[in-house]
């Protein structure tokens, strides 16, 4: 018993090593999020906006549609995007399992409050936090663990609330939190109970690509193109795809979409499948309740839209099992349906 414990251990020259993935967890979330969203909090407080919708031009050509939802989205998260890959490789290379293990890694309701938690700081969008979360699943925690830190991102993102807050009023703030808070532990906690984890799948790499092992640098190398080739390349080719299909799932918005449980449903379903950049569901629900949108529907879009997207599910496909991820997104928009008909009553 002695020996195992022991082994658990971190050796005191290896303590370089989670000094250094958190010292570039600070500085990344300080520099791509913190401090721009300290700002934008006094903006949005100001303006009452946190800027245009980015929906705002509609298209009626696909291709057009696509290559210009593609350029304003990736200007908006490429440094997070960034990020997050840096972030999902250095867990795998500097943070000792055990650790991960020993708090994630469990399949019990511990684990996912704790990647709950684990997942407040970040504030990343859905896309940009699923390098980091299929970093965690190459290090054996556990899909409850995983899915909580995914969800908690964007959902319970602490700067997203603040601008909704100040944007759309605190009512819609409160309740996307309560929402939240019950939505992010509750769906890890039924995938994770009702899905097998066999434990974290292999990412694989090209053929063509050699295996390095032993040093630190070669490790690194290897798990940070692993992850960069099973999750940019899909998530390029995703995000164009729901660039041209924004014509059909986001067409001009008048006083049709009213509150309706059709809506609801219809609100669900798009904000699951649609991807956005951090906190961008506010200006999208602010634009289409000025152009005529019922309460019901904008509340059902604000918990889906930002919480999983099309292009996530994909980048995730190697990394969790895939009834996991399809009960996931059902679950999702399970949650948007129901508080949108709750606003009906």
């Amino acid at each position: 018993m002695a020996g195992q414990s022991s082994s658990l251990a971190l050796k005191p020259h290896a303590l370089w090593k989670p000094a250094l993935f958190f010292l570039v967890l600070i500085v990344g979330l300080w520099y791509v999020k913190w401090q721009p969203y300290y700002g934008k909090a006094f903006t949005a407080a100001q303006t009452h906006s946190i800027g245009k919708s980015l929906l705002a031009q509609p298209e009626t050509n696909p291709l057009r549609a696509a290559l210009d939802y593609a350029m304003v989205y990736f200007l908006a998260v490429w440094k997070a995007a960034v990020l997050g890959v840096l972030l999902g490789s250095l867990i795998q290379v500097l943070i000792p399992r055990d650790w991960l293990m020993r708090t994630l890694g469990q399949a019990r309701f511990r684990g996912t409050l704790i990647g709950t938690l684990f997942s407040l700081p970040g504030m990343m969008c859905t896309c940009c936090a699923a390098p980091v979360a299929a970093g965690m699943r190459r290090q054996s925690v556990s899909i409850g663990g995983a899915l909580a830190f995914w969800l908690g991102n964007p959902l319970l993102n602490p700067a997203t609330l603040v601008f909704m807050g100040f944007v759309l009023g605190w009512h819609f703030a409160l309740v996307r939190l309560l929402v939240g808070l019950v939505t992010v532990p509750g769906v890890a906690w039924l995938v994770q109970r009702w899905v097998k984890d066999d434990g974290a799948p292999t990412l694989t790499l090209p053929e063509s690509q050699p295996q390095p092992q032993g040093a630190f640098l070669a490790r690194w190398g290897k798990a940070l193109w692993t992850l960069f080739w099973n999750t940019i390349p899909v998530y390029v080719l995703a995000v164009l795809a729901l660039g041209a299909a924004r014509v059909w799932l986001f067409p001009h918005v008048d006083g049709d979409v009213g509150n309706t449980l059709m809506w609801v449903i219809a609100m669900a379903i798009v904000g699951c499948l649609f991807v956005i950049p951090t906190a961008a569901e506010i200006p999208i629900v602010q634009t289409m309740m000025l152009a005529g949108m019922g309460v019901a529907p904008a509340l059902a879009l604000l918990m889906t839209l930002p919480a999983v997207s099309l292009p996530s599910l994909i980048m995730l496909r190697k990394a969790f099992p895939t009834k996991a991820l399809w009960l996931t997104g059902a679950l999702v928009m399970c949650s948007g349906v129901i508080v949108g008909t709750l606003a009906l009553l």
